[in-house]
């Protein structure tokens, strides 16, 4: 293959149009290596992303993408008079080990920084991108094997064949995400922007994914994801999405306090991938009660998934033991695993109460 270094978005971009399906970008490449290896991915061309300096970096920024106190990871203070400041800029290629360790994220973003911790190990946590994991290629028991051991088997849907091993039926690869920081993403309300041959879009987190495991996300092969924002500290105008870790105000003047979390199941906690994930934010009023909830599970199927019905269990009340029961009662119903994983469905679909009564309760205990 050959390798390009370009030095700005509009070039890495124009690389990946000119050379077509057949062009890789490349950050950490703790993914993209691995697969290559295994013959998943067979580029001719890859494209360098490090020497962009515009995708690193966390920033608070204002309502004009103007910085609102200087980096973050500097440890500057958001803003001066704490109003025009109000969405965290993280470029993609700051690395997870910066992510999880960083103040702001540690503080506003508790279960960001927690998922962006538990990836794999301390050396490709130093080297692998958030951009890098939102981007995550889709994983799958008939998939990540060596090229010899899918050809034994006729190959799959998902790669060089035509048939689904885990549906046996059909022309839909099932394919599981697998990655930590998206979930959370999703649960916060960010914003991923994509900069493309025609320019740039922002696509919500929660719509950037979708139900196809051969390509789960809505990038385009000549697109790359640049940035990613998550709503900061401000006025809650509906009760929802929006806020930090920590206090604002309510839609009646009362003080709300968020709170995240992140579990993540996997059989070796030292590195491997998640067998099941679970984020949750809440958002609690002074007395307790919670003014709004939500839970994004994956590792169950091609995108994460946002559970429903939360809310309408959740408003107004204290996150007791038997709220905690009917939420989880309720997120287990909504999870059918799939046997995509080499680890049991039932007994994962089984894990998703489990998961979510143990992130629930680490939630209510502030």
């Amino acid at each position: 293959f050959q390798y390009h270094r370009p030095r700005t978005i509009e070039e890495a971009v124009s690389l990946l149009h000119e050379h077509g399906p057949g062009a890789m970008p490349i950050a950490g490449g703790t993914d993209l290596m691995p697969n290559m290896k295994h013959r998943l991915f067979t580029p001719t061309h890859i494209v360098s992303l490090n020497g962009i300096a515009s995708m690193r970096g966390i920033e608070v920024v204002g309502d004009r993408g103007t910085t609102g106190g200087g980096n973050a990871s500097s440890g500057s203070p958001a803003s001066g008079d704490g109003t025009s400041a109000h969405t965290l800029r993280i470029g993609a290629l700051e690395t997870l080990h910066d992510i999880s360790a960083n103040r702001h994220v540690r503080r506003h973003f508790t279960g960001l920084a927690t998922a962006a911790g538990l990836v794999a190990g301390p050396q490709l946590r130093n080297m692998g991108t958030i951009g890098g994991n939102v981007c995550l290629d889709t994983r799958c028991t008939y998939y990540n094997q060596t090229e010899f051991w899918r050809g034994a088997l006729g190959y799959c849907l998902k790669k060089d064949g035509d048939v689904c091993h885990v549906t046996k039926v059909g022309r839909k690869c099932v394919a599981a995400h697998s990655a930590d920081t998206p979930p959370n993403l999703i649960a916060f309300g960010a914003t991923v922007t994509l900069a493309g041959p025609t320019g740039t879009r922002e696509i919500t987190a929660g719509d950037f994914f979708i139900t196809d495991g051969i390509w789960n996300t809505r990038r385009a092969s000549d697109e790359i994801l640049t940035e990613i924002r998550i709503p900061l500290m401000g006025p809650v105008s509906n009760g929802r999405r929006g806020g930090p870790d920590s206090d604002r105000l309510g839609p009646n003047g009362g003080g709300l306090h968020r709170r995240s979390t992140y579990r993540k199941l996997r059989q070796r906690n030292s590195i491997d991938f998640p067998l099941l994930s679970v984020a949750v934010v809440g958002d609690f009023g002074h007395d307790g009660t919670m003014a709004g909830l939500t839970g994004v599970v994956s590792a169950l199927g091609a995108r994460p998934r946002v559970l429903a019905g939360w809310d309408e269990i959740a408003m107004g009340e204290r996150l007791g033991p038997e709220v905690i029961d009917a939420l989880a009662e309720r997120a287990r119903a909504q999870c059918r695993p799939l046997d995509n994983i080499i680890v049991d469905a039932e007994w994962r679909r089984a894990m998703v109460p489990v998961q979510v009564r143990r992130a629930l309760g680490e939630l209510a205990g502030g």
